[in-house]
């Protein structure tokens, strides 16, 4: 035991040493990120890297160096990677980054429209590279070396077997989450990928709203993004986000734009507009397919399928909260290295066990499984995380947040001036397993989680299981959860309880020769009908079977009341016995009553005409 903690406590300093090779907070100066709105200058970062970018579509990855030198011409290529789109046939890409966005344009100006197709031409980031000799006469190029592809089908998700190889040669638990962690989060590649389907969306009405915005929200930008996530966005007319607009200029404009007044209510009109943009997505946007128009939603939504990055898109115009709750994952996921590698092994045995579900319907979603983890890293003896309500009470002015719908969606944006300072110091093993733990024992029939408060709160309704919505509180998260979902919950917890608690204190062993060793998570991750334990306290077997009780009886009646080869019933006791002739004894009596007062009743008295009818 004593050495396997040990090694854990390796493997945290070893992740504590990756994080900060990779910029992460533990590694900045105390003074980086004083008054600094992180988020939005990793929103900013990646909306400038889409700015200088585009993706062509290549033959193959031989391509590039061909593709490199031509496109050196229009300027600096700071890097490239290379992806595939796997349809009918493997179709190749190549992003290619420039060093400003002048140079992304001139790329982009030199195009030219392909006359062997009856389509609209419309200008967007997304070319294919033609071979030589066709169009316009290429530009004299001098040969330049291409530098190497930053990635090589960069997109491509790891393949289950070679994850649980990598599982399975892991030093310990910790490792095990670590390495889950690294090879199915959302890359780089798919990140910048995301912010070019923003753009494009962006660009596409820039000429009629030139400060429309298109922002990217959700598992995309939150952290907690895993590979082939689906894209949300919000598309905004103005710049309008809910925030505080800074200082007018002194002398305010008396130039006014004319503007067309919506006589209808708000939704109605945002059905409208998302019905028409709807229509423009569908019939000029290239690489733009299968968009579907759900409008009668609590949120309206476009959903389409993008088939250049091989992304499906949520695009909605009124979903600022949804924009905000990101910031915050965003904000939780950076205060400690140990929430995202936590919540991603959560997730994934959610999935394994069948908790989860693709399709929207009576199981916990992933959100709502983030929100339990936030609650249990809020509720330690020793915090991991602070509450929303303490992030609220340290805002300034500068961090003011309202929606068009006056939600409220104000809280701190510079932790430093928090003061929150963690000091717990378990390893993610040790979390994995108090986690299960805290969830086992916890009383989701009447009470509530509140990541606000951060303490659990009387349950207002009797929603199978109530998280607080943390930015629209008066809505609880889970309310889709069914009682029989909520049961499951509790049984699988408790089930994964026992399992990493064995696997903590004892070593693994080797099972028999010619099979491959499993250990740790990967005995979590079973499949649903190879759980280990199955509680039946939910699953009583019935004391006596309902056809035993009438089926026979009534099929001997029509002979004999004691026909010799009629099967004894047989009771699981001897109570049961006694209750069933109780209970035969007193309906016989009932019967022989009904029968004998029915018989003095006379046939063409008006109750019996009404019982006869």
């Amino acid at each position: 035991m004593n050495s396997l903690v040990r090694r854990s406590v390796q493997q945290l300093n070893r992740w504590r040493t990756y994080c900060v090779k990779h910029n992460a907070p533990e590694a900045a100066s105390p003074g980086r990120n004083a008054g600094k709105p992180i988020y939005e200058e990793f929103i900013g970062r990646h909306q400038r890297q889409a700015q200088c970018s585009i993706v062509v579509q290549v033959s193959s990855e031989k391509s590039y160096a061909e593709l490199y030198n031509y496109c050196s011409y229009f300027g600096s290529i700071l890097g490239a990677h290379h992806y595939c789109v796997r349809q009918d046939e493997t179709l190749h890409y190549i992003l290619l980054e420039y060093a400003t966005p002048g140079e992304a344009a001139a790329a982009i100006g030199a195009g030219v429209t392909n006359g062997e197709l009856s389509g609209v031409p419309v200008r967007s980031p997304f070319l294919w590279f033609r071979a030589a000799g066709g169009g316009r006469r290429s530009p004299k190029l001098v040969p330049n070396p291409a530098p190497a592809l930053l990635s090589l089908d960069g997109t491509q998700l790891v393949d289950q077997g070679q994850l649980l190889g990598l599982l399975r040669g892991a030093a310990d638990i910790e490792e095990q989450v670590l390495q889950l962690y690294e090879h199915t989060r959302l890359n780089e590649l798919g990140i910048r990928m995301r912010f070019l389907a923003a753009l494009q969306v962006q660009q596409a009405i820039a000429g009629m709203f030139p400060a429309a915005q298109a922002q990217p929200f959700g598992s995309s930008v939150n952290g907690f993004g895993r590979m082939g996530c689906d894209l949300d966005l919000i598309l905004r007319f103005d710049n309008d986000m809910g925030a505080k607009s800074p200082v007018e200029a002194a002398v305010p404009s008396r130039l006014v734009y004319h503007t067309k007044e919506n006589l209808s209510n708000g939704r109605s009109q945002t059905q409208r507009h998302m019905e028409c943009f709807g229509d423009m997505l569908h019939l000029f946007l290239p690489g733009v397919c299968h968009v579907r128009r759900i409008l009668q939603a609590r949120v309206p939504i476009i959903k389409y399928h993008h088939e250049h990055l091989d992304l499906e898109v949520d695009l909605s115009m009124s979903n600022l909260t949804g924009f905000y709750m990101s910031e915050l994952l965003y904000m939780f996921g950076e205060m400690d290295p140990r929430v995202r590698p936590l919540t991603f092994t959560i997730r994934r045995w959610a999935q394994t066990c069948g908790l989860t579900n693709p399709s929207p319907g009576r199981w916990i979603s992933n959100f709502s499984l983030t929100c339990l983890v936030m609650f249990f890293l809020q509720h330690l003896r020793q915090p991991i995380l602070p509450t929303i309500g303490a992030l609220a009470k340290a805002a300034e002015s500068g961090d003011s947040r309202v929606t068009e719908d006056g939600i409220n969606c104000t809280f701190t944006r510079n932790v430093d001036r928090l003061g929150f300072r963690s000091r717990n110091q378990s390893s993610l093993s040790e979390l994995l397993l108090q986690f299960f733990e805290f969830y086992s024992q916890f009383d989701f029939h009447n009470r509530a989680i509140s990541l606000n408060e951060g303490k659990p709160l009387s349950k207002p309704d009797h929603s199978a299981m109530y998280i607080v919505n943390p930015l629209e509180q008066l809505l609880n998260v889970s309310k889709n959860v069914s009682l029989e979902e909520c049961e499951r919950l509790r049984i699988e917890v408790r089930n994964a309880a026992w399992v990493l608690e064995s696997e903590v204190e004892n070593a693994s062993v080797p099972e028999a020769d010619g099979q491959e060793l499993s250990w740790g998570l990967l005995n979590l991750f079973k499949h649903p009908e190879k759980a280990v334990i199955r509680p039946n306290m939910f699953f009583k077997p019935r004391m006596v079977e309902v056809s035993d009780l009438f089926e026979q009886k009534e099929a001997g009646a029509t002979s004999s009341s004691t026909a010799p080869n009629q099967p004894a019933i047989t009771y699981k006791s001897a109570s049961v016995r006694q209750q069933v002739q109780s209970i035969k004894a007193a309906t016989r009596s009932e019967l022989k009553q009904l029968r004998g007062s029915g018989s003095s009743v006379p046939t063409n008295s008006p109750k019996n005409r009404r019982s006869s009818r």
